[in-house]
């Protein structure tokens, strides 16, 4: 009995002594994770454009420039008798390169719509990723991808070689960092999610992420100069927090426990393109409140990507902001393909859906949580998207696509096929065009 009171006294004495040191730590967290906020936030507005019709205006005429300098028409596109395998202008900018090896940098050239600019590591060093582990989330080992991406300057990140990394808990980036797995087959998985919260200037290229699961918090460097406690991570396989200037480009996701990409907390200035989707059901989720106003700078394109087998919905699902979806291939779903609440303006231009079977699916969007009378006032716009098996998509509000008079129009439908046809992570080998 004795003893008990013993270690319970030198229990109290410890916990008394350590609480000021707690406490200290947390008000320290706080303000450090404030201080991020406060600069996220100062570079979003900065990244935002007050004219978002003239970024899917430069777009489109992106897409039409390089259809003309190929000759390009879909049956041309479809025969690939040349070395160079590109179907769409942001390929074409780095694929057709032999010497891709070399010249990776090159690929912070080809960003285009929202995410336009997104230069990630190129003005760094090149990073060389040799260990798949991740063992040690407060002082991660050098070779490591936990190590590279916490550094302080800006890093190109590549791989030795193939691997497999499974996250120990969510992996969390500073600014000016590029992820590029070309030239290896390498797979984020069976761990936790890869998370930008009140980051800058990131290009994700190249992997294969997926079966990402729930994350249980605690403590994770951040930073060089910083750790603190985390609370658990939601599963899903990318989450953009408060981030601007993001590019995610030819990632194969799927099976996630939450969604597979969301964009939120007043994130902008975000091109999500060329990714490969399947065996998932909440796909994207961009803006993540009805409440929170400060989505409203909130501006993503969705292009070249293919919804593929297995889908259920939210691709993507939106609130507030202005998100141009533009050329994607959509051959799945199973509730609805766009949707939205909260007044976000879509224009969805140039897309095939290929509705389900199911009757009670042809739809492809859906507005929640607002009466009829509310949503008729969003502006959701379809011009030259495909529709099959049935699929139809209800407009509303005022015309979306009021650009500047131009003839320049989005690919119609009917070529997002060939636009797609090269969507996902891909292989990539040296001295040969990817």
């Amino acid at each position: 009995m004795e003893a008990n009171k013993l270690r319970l006294l030198c229990f109290c004495v410890f916990y008394l002594a350590l609480f000021p040191t707690l406490r200290a730590s947390i008000a320290h967290d706080a303000q450090f994770w404030q201080t991020r906020a406060r600069e996220a936030k100062q570079a979003a507005q900065k990244a935002y454009k007050p004219n978002p019709h003239d970024i899917a205006l430069t777009f489109n005429k992106h897409v039409d420039k390089s259809f003309k300098s190929s000759n390009g028409t879909r049956r041309g596109l479809s025969k690939y008798t040349g070395p160079c395998l590109a179907t769409n202008p942001i390929d074409k900018c780095w694929r057709c390169d032999p010497n891709w090896e070399k010249n990776r940098k090159k690929l912070a050239n080809c960003a285009l719509g929202f995410g336009h600019g997104t230069t990630g590591g190129k003005n760094g060093k090149i990073y060389v990723v040799t260990d798949s582990s991740d063992h040690d989330l407060i002082n991660p080992k050098p070779g490591t991808l936990r190590h590279a991406v916490i550094q302080n300057e800006p890093l190109w990140i590549i791989f030795k070689h193939s691997m497999n990394i499974k996250l120990s808990s969510e992996l969390i980036f500073t600014d000016n960092k590029t992820i590029d797995a070309r030239g290896a087959n390498v797979h984020i998985s069976n761990g936790a999610q890869m998370t930008l919260q009140y980051v800058k200037n990131i290009i994700i290229h190249g992997l294969h992420i997926h079966d990402i699961k729930k994350g249980g918090g605690g403590l994770i460097r951040d930073s060089v100069n910083h750790y603190g406690y985390r609370s658990s991570s939601d599963g899903d396989a990318i989450s953009l927090f408060g981030s601007s200037h993001v590019w995610i480009d030819h990632i194969s996701l799927w099976n996630c426990d939450d969604g597979l990409i969301d964009v939120v907390e007043g994130s902008t200035a975000i091109t999500i393109s060329n990714c490969h989707m399947t065996r998932h059901n909440d796909v994207m989720l961009f803006g993540a409140s009805d409440g929170y106003s400060g989505d409203k700078v909130l501006q993503v394109t969705v292009a070249f990507n293919h919804f593929g087998k297995g889908l259920i919905q939210r691709m993507p699902r939106c609130r507030w902001g202005f998100f141009h979806i533009v050329n994607n291939d959509y051959t799945q779903w199973v509730m609805y393909a766009i949707g939205g609440s909260q007044q976000p303006t879509i224009l969805s231009q140039g897309n095939r859906f290929i509705a389900p079977n199911n009757p009670n699916a042809k739809e492809v969007t859906k507005r929640d949580y607002a009466a009829e009378s509310v949503w008729k006032t969003w502006s959701w716009t379809s011009e030259n998207d495909l529709m099959r098996n049935g699929a139809f998509f209800v407009q509303s509000g005022k015309k979306s696509g009021n650009f500047p008079k131009t003839d320049i129009k989005a690919k119609p439908g009917s070529y997002a096929a060939s636009l797609t046809r090269f969507s996902g992570a891909i292989k990539c080998v040296v001295n040969k065009p990817c």
